[in-house]
């Protein structure tokens, strides 16, 4: 991946505080790179290192970022930093991060500035910077729940052996759906080279981020799945908490939609990035695609049986998790209407629909 440089470090400071909307939270060897960076950083006194360091990149997500920060400031975890990432945002992300580090004084909360690179280079840049021997990567528009990090901190810590901890997701929407919680498997090093089984939002050691080389920043979309394909290729193990600890924002948009409209492309990408865990087939289908001749080579005919029945896995997969979502949108528009049916109904008080029933039910013994 690109390289990237030494970060430039400003002095801390945080800009007064503005009313930016904040909202609860939704529960049930260091790399160069291309673009410097700043990091503003509160004045608090010298804390030791913290265990987890939380890194959000944001990217004109200002509006989000208030619920994303408040899931982290809830929880039941105390040891842990907070690294907002702007990637070169064009909105008002830093004065909204700056009230933010303004509103909560008392927490390790920064806010490191770049030139726009994309979520992987906003991603590296944050955990170059950060200082936990643990790492959660959380998208600005994304919430994990009170319990995230204790229950994932227990893991690594109970387990040398595990490098990585990831938990099942409950999805939730703008307009106040109820979520809908999604079981994954348990991990497996076969299944991870076959489907995309762990979400980003994973706690992980930092050294696994040193040893994988961080997120390919060539990448727009399928990064997460490369790092941990990575991960695999580099040996580090990995267990799955059954249980809805992340929560992830449906837009029906954004990179998650282009990653399963891109799927086959994807996953071209990421055997050429690992090739040793591929077959020969499977790496020349891979070289095919990603030459001029990449149209032809993503149709059913010329793709390796290994690669079409992974992606028709990938394609059963989010065909149920959509129609979930459609089904409980559905219902939750069809109780809403029956409410307001039920409510137009009910006499107001003081009409005498209302009078008349009230003598009714106290002339009777």
């Amino acid at each position: 991946m690109p390289g990237r440089g030494p970060a430039e470090v400003a002095p801390g400071g945080t800009a007064g505080a503005r009313n930016t909307g904040l909202r609860p939270a939704r529960f049930p060897p260091l790399f160069p790179r291309p673009f410097p960076s700043r990091t503003e950083r509160p004045r608090m006194p010298d804390n030791p290192a913290p265990v987890v360091s939380v890194v959000i990149p944001c990217h004109d997500y200002a509006r989000y970022l208030p619920e994303a920060v408040s899931s982290i400031v809830a929880q039941t975890y105390p040891d842990w930093e907070l690294l907002v990432v702007d990637d070169g945002s064009t909105d008002n992300t830093v004065e909204v991060t700056r009230s933010l580090i303004a509103r909560h004084p008392d927490r390790r909360i920064r806010l490191v500035q770049r030139a726009n690179g994309g979520v992987s280079a906003a991603r590296n840049t944050g955990i170059e910077e950060a200082a936990g021997r643990y790492v959660l990567p959380l998208d600005a528009d994304d919430v994990i729940a009170p319990t995230m990090l204790e229950k994932t901190v227990a893991v690594l810590d109970g387990d040398p052996g595990i490098a990585i901890a990831s938990t099942d997701v409950f999805t939730f929407t703008d307009d106040d759906l109820p979520p809908q919680a999604m079981t994954l498997p348990a991990y497996s090093r076969e299944l991870m080279l076959q489907r995309l089984i762990m979400f980003y939002c994973s706690l992980y050691r930092r050294e696994a981020w040193q040893t994988v080389g961080g997120y390919d920043e060539s990448m727009r979309a399928g990064e997460d799945w490369d790092f941990w394909v990575g991960c695999v290729e580099h040996g580090f193990d990995a267990h799955h908490i059954h249980e809805p600890l992340f929560g992830a924002r449906n837009k029906d948009t954004g990179l998650h939609v282009e990653a399963a409209e891109n799927d086959l492309a994807i996953r071209a990408r990421i055997v050429a990035n690992h090739p040793s865990l591929f077959k020969p087939i499977t790496r020349g289908w891979a070289r095919a695609v990603l030459s001029q001749d990449a149209e032809a080579c993503l149709r059913d005919e010329h793709v390796p049986d290994d690669i079409l029945t992974r992606a028709a896995e990938m394609d059963h997969f989010l065909t149920a998790v959509m129609a979930l979502q459609r089904t409980a949108r559905v219902q939750h528009y069809h109780i809403q209407r029956l409410t307001k049916e039920l409510e137009a109904h009910r006499p107001a008080a003081g009409s005498p629909a209302q009078e008349k029933d009230s003598r009714e039910l106290t002339s009777h013994p």
